[in-house]
């Protein structure tokens, strides 16, 4: 009989790619990942792995067996689920991922709404950043987590997980007060908008995040590669630097709000550009009908800030 435990650990070999990773993941020593994957081997009766130098490849039957695995972790997945239905109110904890830009005018509401519905939940909310939600939702740190993706950066598909949209956003150019009007010919046009501004300094987040990818890409697209002077991930400073005169970024709806009533600095012109950012809510495969997950997207899709309800 094949181990469910000793699955996990091979699915999420075949996505790491080294034990270290996964043992790192899943909080155990190389060790101890090793020795569980070689009884599994014993257990299935032929090689599954393939050593080649520091990192593993699984053999075409590691590959088949993780293609089972994944079908038997959802119909559990399924399985918690229907307990957890049959249980009588919903308590305990539920774990939340979340991105800086969402927490405040998203997270917070869908909070309120959750204690109000389910006073028996524990919310339990963590930032974490785009590339670790797939391996905190499959090795249960979060239950359910917020996602987001941009027209030039789509989220790749994650194996074991499933994900359904929650709302959008358009994108702005931000521009300090000293910026000539966009002309009527300009208006609309993604080359036009940012081509104005390829000698301009660029503000962009870090790179190797999907906000720094998508200002490259967008630029690219317009035909040049932004000079980029300042690399910052919070949005409202981005636009205190904007206001400072130390270039344009280009920024989404929530972001461009601050979270907060006041908006952008008076001095900060935004200029609406045909570029969308699009949220998602992400949760593994086989848990859309558990009771917990259910009432996280009901209270997020019922905190989805009216200026980004409908697109």
């Amino acid at each position: 009989m094949l181990d469910v435990r000793r699955l996990r650990l091979l699915r999420e070999l075949s996505l790491r790619g080294t034990i270290a990773a996964v043992a790192q993941a899943l909080a155990f020593t190389p060790s101890a990942v090793s020795q569980q994957l070689s009884v599994l081997e014993r257990e299935a009766g032929v090689p599954l792995l393939e050593r080649t130098g520091r990192r593993v490849v699984l053999t075409p039957a590691g590959r088949n067996l993780v293609r089972h695995a994944e079908a038997v972790l959802e119909r559990l997945e399924r399985a918690a689920a229907e307990l957890a239905d049959s249980r009588r109110g919903l308590a305990g904890p539920l774990r939340i991922g979340t991105f800086p830009s969402a927490t405040r005018p998203v997270v917070l509401p869908a909070l309120a709404g959750l204690a109000e519905r389910h006073p028996g939940l524990e919310p339990m909310v963590r930032e974490i950043v785009p590339a670790e939600v797939g391996g905190a939702l499959r090795t249960g740190e979060l239950d359910v987590a917020l996602v987001h993706e941009y027209d030039f950066v789509p989220v790749p598909e994650e194996p074991g997980l499933a994900a359904q949209p929650l709302y959008e956003e358009p994108m702005f150019l931000a521009e300090d007060e000293t910026a000539a009007p966009v002309t009527e010919a300009e208006a609309g046009r993604l080359g036009a908008l940012l081509g104005r501004r390829r000698e301009a300094p660029w503000i962009t987040s870090a790179p190797g995040t999907l906000c720094h990818t998508m200002t490259v890409r967008a630029c690219q697209a317009a035909g040049f590669t932004p000079r980029v002077r300042h690399q910052v991930d919070d949005f409202a400073a981005v636009l205190d630097l904007v206001a400072a005169g130390q270039g344009v970024a280009l920024v989404p709806l929530l972001g461009a709000a601050g979270g907060a009533a006041a908006g952008p600095p008076s001095s900060v012109t935004l200029t609406g550009l045909p570029l969308r950012r699009r949220t998602l809510l992400a949760h593994r495969g086989g848990a859309a009908r558990h009771p917990a997950v259910s009432a996280a997207v009901a209270a997020f899709r019922a905190a989805v800030p009216e200026a980004t309800a409908g697109g």
